[in-house]
């Protein structure tokens, strides 16, 4: 084995290690860890045998194995930045309609301190299962001491 093999296979190892022991505990999905770890098994056997790779890469049509790896990283690169854009985006929608709640019931607060409104004079009408698009309606009567 030539240095940049042991090299490689110990950053693959090591990043395994990592995965494992810090930072992906329960949130991360069973497939998504099996689908890593298999990854990494296929990454150590392309450092150990790449006439290999250079075989499946002549089978599947492309010239050399580091041109079939490029690839399949390009591929997987995608995907990952596709789950990453995804999660983001709803995390964001959460984020939203938590800050319309809160901001919501804020409001039915001071005027309550306020003695605008009584619990049972407010009509809430944020649908859970709506998507954040416009701002909530909170209906609050108007007394004739505020005219």
């Amino acid at each position: 084995m030539i240095a940049i093999q042991f090299l490689l296979i110990a950053a693959v190892g090591l990043g395994l290690l990592l995965f494992v022991r810090r930072w992906h505990g329960v949130g991360m999905q069973a497939g998504k860890r099996i689908g890593l770890v298999a990854f990494a098994l296929l990454n150590v056997y392309a450092v150990l045998r790449p006439d290999d790779v250079t075989w499946v890469a002549n089978r599947l049509g492309v010239g050399r194995g580091a041109d079939l790896i490029l690839y399949v990283l390009v591929i997987a690169f995608v995907l990952g930045m596709l789950n990453f854009y995804l999660r983001f985006k709803t995390m964001d929608r959460r984020l939203t309609e938590l800050a319309r709640t809160i901001a919501i019931r804020e409001a039915e607060l001071v005027n309550r301190e306020r003695g605008v409104l009584a619990a049972h004079n407010v009509a809430l009408s944020v649908p859970a299962a709506e998507p954040a698009t416009g701002p909530a309606t909170v209906i609050v009567p108007v007394t004739e001491e505020q005219r």
